[in-house]
């Protein structure tokens, strides 16, 4: 039997590899898949035996919305939100229907991502991302680590560190202060470098991923916490590694930037 026989006697899921300022996400329609969902996820996410992604944005059918999502991350864990990965679900959308805005049901709520712009596969949005919620300052210290910084919610977790400069090995300071009991839940870890009166630069330690190019939620969290703090002054432009993205506060946080869609293919079970 030939290779190309073999594979096709494998039960395949499809799916879309999307990408947000180098942030990037399997989407998957839920009910082509069974069992466990977080250990196929795993498979999936694994960048040298599966498809490799930060995460996999698996999508439902929803009365409500575009769509409903359920977002894993690349260890199994279950995630409330991505900014990222929800923008690539709305880029999915819109590739396959003529819309101007989407409306994507995730863990912590209902998120309206407006089409700003598309130049082939890259879609931009501007994304309502909610309303903040900032919490005080908090000081980790043990003796592996010591930090002070600023909590803040998006619906998820984060833990927002103000610093002079990127020293080396914050990955393995971000991963000690995500494990700390303070956060019982675990918390996304950003560092933040201010460079100017409406520009910060982020380096990104996600719960359940570790070091990725960008994030959404990381990228509000992050001109929040610099906003509330008297540091720059909205809209913030957020530099991380994979892209730059816009952060406005209003009230309300919203997020702009690109969602690109990179591939489709099937994965074989």
């Amino acid at each position: 039997m030939s290779a190309s026989q073999n594979a096709s006697q494998n039960t395949g899921i499809p799916f879309t590899k999307a990408t947000a300022c180098g942030n990037d996400f399997l989407l998957m329609e839920a009910p082509h898949a069974s069992g466990d969902l977080a250990a196929l996820t795993r498979r999936l996410c694994d960048r040298h035996n599966g498809v490799g992604a930060d995460g996999v944005e698996w999508l439902f059918p929803d009365a409500g919305a575009d769509v409903k999502v359920r977002l894993i991350n690349a260890d199994g864990s279950e995630a409330e939100i991505s900014g990222n990965g929800t923008r690539c679900v709305a880029a999915e959308i819109c590739s396959r229907e003529n819309k101007k805005e989407v409306v994507v049901r995730t863990g912590a709520g209902l998120k309206a991502c407006r089409l700003t712009g598309q130049q082939g596969s890259t879609f931009e949005f501007e994304a309502d991302m909610g309303q903040p919620e900032v919490g005080g300052q908090l000081a980790i210290e043990t003796m592996w680590v010591r930090a002070v910084g600023t909590k803040i919610s998006m619906g998820n977790p984060h833990f927002v560190i103000f610093v002079e400069d990127f020293q080396d090995g914050w990955q393995r300071q971000a991963a000690l202060i995500g494990t700390q009991p303070q956060f019982p839940q675990g918390t996304n870890v950003e560092y933040v470098v201010v460079r100017g009166a409406n520009e910060i630069e982020v380096r990104l330690f996600e719960r359940g991923v570790g070091e990725t190019q960008s994030s959404g939620t990381g990228s509000c969290a992050s001109a929040v916490a610099a906003i509330a703090s008297g540091r720059v002054a909205s809209p913030v432009t957020v530099i991380a590694p994979g892209g730059s993205q816009t952060v406005r506060w209003d009230s309300r946080v919203y997020l702009r930037g690109p969602a690109t869609l990179i591939c489709r293919g099937e994965f074989f079970v």
